[in-house]
């Protein structure tokens, strides 16, 4: 049974996602831990009604990122995670606690990575005028949103779309795309071999052609 540990920021919607895949499915492991930089997450309450164990580590409290980093991965660790799942996490973790946890820490990235790295991806998409948009699972290594591309789901942008409206679609899209990412790794049929993710061939069928997810 492998021990998945969920570090989230805010409302954990993602959290949630691969919580219930994970019960309702039967994977070969357990949420051990939900873990929060923000005492008042919506998805703290929300995770503790789920019955899932749930830890704070305010960043606030101190004086630097690296200290904050150390304390984290230390309440990370105690849990001896197979997986570390940033899931809405909203802090830039520095490179000790990334080469710590490499290999088996993954995050969601609202974009088609390479494209639109960092925040107001959705904005960014609309005023470069791409046609498809979307979510990209990814490996995290020390530079941000740079790290191996374990899978995308793909969005159209709509000719009448906002900002608002793309970000719904492109949220629905990861909450499809990412249980399924965790759900591949768990039952191992994810890998990393230096720089380059292969998957499985139940994976592939799974996410279809060049393991992209196509979402409405």
């Amino acid at each position: 049974m492998k021990s998945l540990v969920i570090l989230i920021s805010g409302r954990g919607s993602n959290m949630l996602n691969i919580a219930r895949a994970c019960a309702e499915q039967q994977w070969p492991a357990r949420v051990s831990a939900v873990i929060s930089n923000e005492p008042e997450a919506a998805g703290l309450a929300a995770a503790r009604d789920m019955g899932l164990a749930i830890e704070v580590v305010e960043h606030r409290g101190y004086a630097t990122r690296e200290a904050f980093d150390s304390a984290l991965a230390g309440r990370v660790e105690a849990h001896a995670p197979d997986l570390v799942v940033l899931a809405g996490f909203m802090r830039v973790l520095g490179p000790g606690f990334v080469d710590r946890f490499a290999g088996r820490l993954i995050n969601i990235h609202p974009s088609l990575l390479p494209s639109f790295p960092g925040l107001r991806t959705h904005a960014r998409a609309l005023d470069a005028g791409v046609r498809v948009h979307g979510a990209t699972v990814h490996f995290v290594t020390p530079e941000l949103d740079a790290g191996p591309i374990i899978a995308q789901a793909v969005v159209p942008v709509r000719s009448d779309d906002d900002e608002a409206s793309l970000a719904t679609r492109v949220q629905a899209s990861e909450h499809v795309l990412y249980p399924a990412v965790v759900a591949g790794i768990v039952r191992d049929q994810v890998s990393l071999e230096g720089a380059r993710v292969r998957l499985s061939p139940q994976m592939r069928a799974a996410f279809g052609v060049s393991d992209i997810v196509y979402a409405d």
